[in-house]
Order: structure tokens, then sequence, then C-alpha cells
């Protein structure tokens, strides 16, 4: 560390810190030691030029600088210890008017530089007060000294004394007077770029709150909408449940009257639970409770029970469901999540594809990637829709037979496939069928 930044760092213990004392306080103890410095300099020089009672009051005016600092510093009294300067001082240079030739001496310097002093550390409601004092004291002192001049003595022994005085207390003034106004431009550019700094952070911070609000509103709105959807897209099937054993409860059904209506409700069911599944899966995913375990899984492993399964529902409708793939190919995955996101992918094939149509699902090994691949040949997705399709923006379809969702199963797809360190995309052709692609790293 350099010399200067030595010195920098023992003024700053001596003064305070910025966090410690406002700036008329460090004002203040700056101007007392710069003081005690001057008066350590003056004590001997007033007893060698033959001043001692001038000498004796600057010792006492030095230990009184020394108690006022240490009362401001170190134990946090600055206002008291202001006061006491203020008044300690005009009493020690009024006396010291007397003891030192009256105007013939440097006293009226050292008065007007006390004044300049107490303007820069008194409240400000207090400044004219004392400005007013010191005015009054001098004119008085004055006074005193052009009606009664004996009261004033000559204290000097020789006119080269009188010269060193002057001359010397000059000196002190001009020195303090640097000090003092270096330091308040030091400081006030310091506060000024403090102030403008703050003033930034605000902004910042307020542009920050501004974003935020937005955000909140825009999460509120999407929540609303997602209760909205929720309310309608559960009281619709519920509403149909309920029928379905209403009319099994007040009719005399036939065997394959009963099994049609068992069928149905079977198939509401069904979707109403999906729907519901879904719902909590993406609700647990925003409170930061679904947690990702990664590892090598085989194809088989995660989802040949999920393509047999989604196989016999494609069949209800009549749909081919194909699959082309090495099943014995390894991937980094979550084997719970990769099932949902693929099971999520080929029953959306099967909602949007007609009856009679095809769904094929093949791998491919691409650049460390395992792309899973789910093509359809059904309605396809319009461009407009295209882009709000992973987002809660998304609205819920009806499938081909008026199947209906809550909207939320290819949010949870692009959730969960970024969890696991892969990405997803689709491409489509409206009336001519959809592909997703399910891109997963094998760490080859």
């Amino acid at each position: 560390m350099s010399f200067l930044a030595n010195i920098n760092k023992l003024w700053i213990r001596l003064v305070g810190s910025t966090t410690e004392f406002p700036l008329e306080g460090r004002i203040f103890h700056s101007l007392c030691i710069v003081a005690l410095f001057a008066l350590a300099y003056n004590v001997p020089f007033n007893w060698i030029i033959g001043l001692p009672y001038v000498a004796f009051a600057s010792l006492v005016t030095f230990c009184v600088f020394i108690l006022l600092y240490y009362v401001s510093r170190h134990h946090g009294k600055m206002k008291m210890a202001i006061m006491v300067f203020a008044i300690v001082g005009n009493l020690l240079f009024a006396v010291n008017f007397f003891l030192n030739s009256g105007t013939f001496g440097p006293t009226d310097m050292l008065l007007g530089l006390s004044t300049l002093l107490l303007i820069c550390v008194v409240p400000r409601k207090q400044k004219k007060l004392w400005v007013g004092i010191n005015l009054l004291m001098v004119i008085g002192l004055h006074l005193t000294e052009y009606y009664h001049p004996e009261l004033i003595p000559d204290t000097y022994l020789d006119r080269k004394g009188r010269f060193l005085d002057i001359t010397s207390a000059y000196v002190v003034v001009v020195i303090v007077i640097y000090f003092t106004v270096t330091y308040l431009k030091r400081n006030y550019d310091y506060e000024k770029r403090s102030s403008a700094e703050k003033a930034e952070a605000i902004q910042k911070k307020n542009q920050q709150i501004i974003e935020q609000n937005q955000e909140l509103e825009r999460i509120n709105t999407e929540r609303n909408k997602l209760m909205s959807i929720i309310a309608h897209d559960l009281r619709s099937p519920l509403s149909n449940i309920q029928n379905y054993l209403e009319l099994v409860t007040e009719y005399e059904l036939d065997t394959a009257e009963r099994k049609l209506v068992e069928d149905d409700l079977l198939k509401v069911t069904r979707r109403t639970i999906d729907m519901l599944g879904k719902l909590l899966m993406w609700s647990k995913g925003q409170m930061g409770g679904v947690s990702v375990k990664l590892g090598y899984v085989t194809l088989r492993d995660a989802l040949f029970n999920t393509l047999e399964l989604d196989r016999s529902i494609a069949l209800k409708k009549n749909i081919t469901l194909t699959a082309d793939l090495d099943w014995d190919t390894k991937i980094i995955a979550d084997n719970d999540m990769l099932q949902l996101v693929i099971r999520n992918l080929l029953n959306n094939a099967i909602k949007f594809t007609r009856p009679g149509g095809s769904i094929y699902f093949k791998a491919e090994q691409k650049d460390g990637e395992c792309w899973l691949i789910v093509s359809d040949n059904g309605i396809g997705i319009t461009d407009e829709k295209r882009n709000e399709l992973f987002s809660l923006r998304a609205e819920s379809t009806f499938g081909t037979e008026r199947e209906k969702g809550v909207g939320l199963g290819l949010l949870l797809c692009k959730e969960f496939t970024e969890m696991q360190g892969g990405r997803i995309w689709l491409e489509s052709t409206q009336n001519h069928g959809t592909t997703f692609y399910v891109a997963m790293p094998t760490g080859n």
C-alpha cells in the first residue's frame, strides 16, 4: 500500500467514516486536528517571542480542543462538542484580545477564522446567530479599546516580536482555511457523486419494481385465465359423469345400453384424471417441488410400456401407432419425466388425428443427441397457434372426437424437457399433420 493511501486511511480513522458521522461532524473533527497542530506550534512560538500569557491561553485552548475532539469522536456527542467549541472559542479569543495587544495583535484574524469554522459546523439555523455574536463581540472589543486603551496594554517586547506573531498567525489562518475549503470541496464532490449514484440506483430499483409489477400482472392474468380454463374444463366432464350416473340410477338399461354408458363414463373419467394429473404436475413445478433425477436410461426401460398403452388407446380410435427405434439406445434423462413428455405427445397425436389415421414414433442419433420424433397425419396446427403452443397463453382445443384438455400438456413437455437438459420443437402443416421433436443428450 502506498504512503498516500496509508495517510488517507489514517485520516479517515481520525475524522470518522461517512457511515459514522454526518459531513458537519467530519468537518469538526478535521478542524480539531488541524487546530491542535496549529496550537502545538503556537504555544512554544508565543513563549519564545515573549508572550507567556498568550502561550498559556494557547495551551488551555489546546487542552479544550483535545477534550472536544475526544467527546465528539469517541462518545458521539458531536452537537454538544460543537456548542462548547463555539462558546469557549469566542471567550478565549476575547481574552486573547486583551492579552495580545488588541487590534495591534492577530486576534481579529483569529476571530474571523473562528467564525468561518463555526459556519462550517453549526446547524443551519444557528449560522446567523453565531455570525451576529461574532460581529457584536468584535465591535464591542474594538469600542472598548477605542474608549479605554489603558485596558489593553502593548504586550510585544519589540517590533520584531509583533511582526513574527502577526505573520505567523496569518500563515496559520491561511493553512486552516486551505484545509477547510479543500476538505469541504472534496466532500462536496463525494456527496454529489454519491447522490448521483443513489439516484441512479433508485431509478434502477424503480425500473425493477415496474418490471416486477408488470410480471406480477402478467402472472395474475395467466393465473386467472388458467383458473377459468380449469373451472370450465372440469365442470364439463364432471357434469357428464353426473349425468351418466343419474341415467344408470333412474332407468333400467339393458346390457348393451349399460355397456355403452360405462364406456362413455370410462372415457370421461380417464380424461378428467389426465387433466387433473397435468394440472397437479404443473402446479408442483411452479412451486419448485419437482426434482430432476438424471441418469442413463434405455428407451426400453423408459418408454416401452408407455408406447404399448398408447397403442391400445389409439386402436380404440382406429388409429395405427407404429414405432421404429433401437430400444437399447441409452440417453441421459429422468425416467418419469421422459415418460410424461412422450405420453403427452402421443396422447396429443391421438387426440388430433382422425379415425383411420396413423402415428409414427421413431428415434434418431444426431450429434450427441437422441431425437425422439412423434409424427401424425392429423389436423395440424395453424401458424398463429404454434407461436403460443408452449405457454400458458395456449388455449385448450377439442380433438377430432371432441376430446378436451386443460391446455397444460405441451407447457409441461417444454418445462420437463428443458429441466432434463433437452429441447423440444415442432413442425406442422394445417390439415396435413404435425411432427414433434424431443432432443435428449446421450452423453457420447
